[in-house]
C-alpha cells in the first residue's frame, strides 16, 4: 500500500505531531464547552457533569424527550402532616366527633403506636379557595391563596407507618436504606446546570437532621458524586470544610498548592490500583467543586442584595417565618444559579420540633404550619413573578398522614393509608387534583405511591422512569423499582 506524504507516520514532522496532539486536546476542550452550553449540532449534547450511559440529553433538557421542567425544589415536611387537618376536608369527622370509629362491618382498625381512639374532629375551620374551590384549613392561609396554581394529589399512600422507612420510601422509592434519593437520580441522569454549584443540594431544618439523617439524601449505589450536598444557611459554618479553620495559621495559598499537587499524585496512583472504584473519582470531583464553591457559594448564601419587598414576601421580617423563609429564598437563588434539585426540610427527627403531632393536634400543628405557610407561598409567588415557574417544579410533601381517630384525647397517630402532596410549576395543571380518600380520610381510594410521584417528576424532566437504570449487583435498578405510572390527569 502506498501512503501519501501527509498520512505516512514516518514523515510526520515534530511540528505537525505537536499540532495534532495540541489540536486534539483543544478540540476536546472546545467540544466540552460547546456541549455544556448546548451548542453542539443536533441532539445529544450532555450537560456539564453528565455521567449516565442510558441515553443522551435532548436540547430541550431531557434525557429521553424534551423536558418541561429544568429544575426542582422540594419542600419536605418531616414527621407526617395531618391531611385531615390541612388539605383533606371531611365533614364526617366533626359530625362523628367523640364517637367510636367504625369504618365498616368487619373492618380491622389498628394504630401504629397507640390504642384506637374515638373519631377526632378537626379543630381548624376549612374554607374553599380560588376558582377551583379547593378546601384548605385555616392553618395555611397563604398557601390557600395559591390553590389555582397547585395540583393536589389527594390519595397518596405509603407502605409503612413508621417514620424511618416512610421517609426512605418517599425519598428513594424503597423502605430500606442503601438506595439513591430522587435528587441523586436526577443528578445522575441530567447532570449539573452549573460548574460552580452542586446538582443536588439539601437544606435541613437547623434543629436537626430528619429521620434517617443523611440517608434520605444518599447516592446509594450511584457514584458518590450524586449525593446531596448538605448546606445549613443559618449555621456559623453553612458548608462544612469549605474553608480552613481560622486557627490553622499554617495553611497558606502556597502550602495549599503544594498539598494539592501531592494529593493529585497520590490520587493517580490510587486510581491506577483501583480502576473500578468510583469513590476516589467522586472525592476528586467534590474537591474540585469545593474549590469553585469557595467563590460561588458565599454569593448564593448572601441575601443582602435582595429587596426588602422580597424579604417580606418570604416572611423574613417575622420571627416565626424568618428561618424557613430564608432557606426558601436561598433555594430560589440556588435554582436561578444552576442547582438542579433543591430540598428544603421542615422538622427534625425525634418526638418534637416536627409534624409528628401525637399529643395535641390543636397545639402542635399550628406552629409548624405557621413557620412554613408564608415562605412556601412566597416562594411560589416569587418564582412566578420572575418567570421561573415556566421551567421549575415545586413539590410539597411528607412521608405519610395521620389517623382520623384520636390518640389519647387530642393527638393523632401515624397513618400510611392516605396523605396529601401538591405540585406547582412547569407542566402542572393548576387547580387540578388527582384521587381522593374515603369519607373518613383514613384510606386512599385508587392510592398513589411514591413510584407514581417519582415517575411524574422524571417525566416532566424529560426522563422515562422505566429507561433510567443503573446496573447494580446484577440488577438494572430504577428509582421506581418495577412500579410507577405518570399522573397525566394533573399535567398541563
Amino acid at each position: 500500500m502506498v501512503h501519501s506524504a501527509h498520512n505516512s507516520p514516518a514523515r510526520v514532522t515534530r511540528r505537525e505531531m505537536l499540532w495534532r496532539f495540541g489540536g486534539g486536546f483543544g478540540g476536546i476542550a472546545l467540544a466540552h464547552l460547546l456541549g455544556a452550553e448546548g451548542l453542539l449540532a443536533g441532539e445529544g449534547a450532555p450537560a456539564s457533569g453528565f455521567s449516565n450511559t442510558t441515553g443522551v440529553l435532548h436540547r430541550g433538557g431531557g434525557l429521553h424527550k424534551p423536558a418541561k421542567v429544568k429544575r426542582v425544589v422540594q419542600l419536605f415536611m418531616n414527621g407526617g402532616v395531618s391531611q385531615c387537618d390541612t388539605f383533606d376536608y371531611k365533614p364526617l369527622l366533626n359530625q362523628r366527633h367523640g364517637q367510636k370509629f367504625e369504618p365498616g362491618p368487619g373492618v380491622r382498625v389498628e394504630a401504629a403506636t397507640s390504642a384506637v381512639g374515638n373519631v377526632l374532629g378537626n379543630p381548624f375551620p376549612f374554607r374553599q379557595h380560588g376558582q377551583c374551590g379547593r378546601w384548605v384549613s385555616g392553618v395555611f392561609p397563604h398557601v390557600a391563596r395559591c390553590v389555582d396554581d397547585l395540583a393536589f394529589i389527594m390519595s397518596m399512600a405509603s407502605k409503612t407507618n413508621v417514620h424511618g422507612p416512610g421517609s426512605y420510601m418517599m425519598n428513594t422509592g424503597f423502605i430500606t436504606p442503601g438506595f439513591p434519593a430522587m435528587g441523586a437520580w436526577v443528578s445522575y441522569a441530567l447532570g449539573s446546570l452549573s460548574e460552580n454549584l452542586p446538582a443536588f443540594v439539601v437544606m435541613p431544618d437547623p434543629r436537626g437532621l430528619p429521620y434517617n439523617n443523611l440517608g434520605n439524601f444518599s447516592s446509594g449505589f450511584l457514584p458518590v458524586a450524586h449525593a446531596g450536598t448538605v448546606i445549613k444557611p443559618t449555621s456559623p459554618t453553612p458548608i462544612a470544610d469549605l474553608f480552613p479553620p481560622k486557627s490553622a495559621k499554617h495553611i497558606t495559598p502556597e502550602s495549599e498548592r503544594e498539598g494539592l499537587a501531592l494529593l493529585n499524585e497520590l490520587n493517580r496512583e490510587h486510581a491506577d490500583q483501583w480502576p473500578g472504584d468510583s469513590r476516589l473519582e467522586a472525592r476528586i470531583a467534590s474537591y474540585e467543586l469545593a474549590a469553585r464553591m469557595q467563590l460561588s457559594a458565599p454569593v448564593v448564601l448572601d441575601i443582602s442584595g435582595e429587596s426588602e419587598a422580597t424579604k417580606r414576601l418570604y416572611g423574613l421580617d417575622e420571627k416565626v417565618t424568618e428561618e424557613f423563609g430564608r432557606r426558601c429564598l436561598i433555594a430560589r437563588r440556588m435554582l436561578e444559579r444552576g442547582v438542579r434539585f433543591v430540598q428544603v426540610w421542615s422538622g427534625a427527627g425525634g418526638p418534637t420540633n416536627n409534624w409528628d403531632n401525637h399529643a395535641n393536634i390543636e397545639k402542635e400543628l399550628p406552629p409548624m404550619a405557621a413557620a412554613t405557610d408564608k415562605p412556601a407561598a412566597g416562594l411560589l409567588l416569587d418564582l412566578k413573578s420572575r418567570g421561573m415557574l415556566e421551567d421549575t417544579l415545586v413539590i410539597w410533601t411528607t412521608e405519610f398522614g395521620r389517623q382520623p381517630f384520636s390518640q389519647g384525647s387530642t393527638g393523632r397517630d401515624h397513618n400510611g393509608g392516605t396523605f396529601v402532596t401538591w405540585l406547582a410549576g412547569a407542566g402542572v395543571k393548576g387547580g387540578s387534583s388527582y384521587g381522593e380518600s374515603d369519607e373518613w380520610s383514613w384510606r386512599a381510594r385508587d392510592p398513589v405511591y411514591c413510584y407514581d410521584l417519582h415517575a411524574t417528576v422524571l417525566h416532566l424532566m424529560g426522563v422515562d422512569h422505566e429507561k433510567l437504570t443503573f446496573r447494580h449487583n446484577g440488577t438494572d435498578r430504577r428509582l421506581t423499582d418495577v412500579h410507577g405510572h405518570v399522573l397525566r390527569k394533573i399535567l398541563a
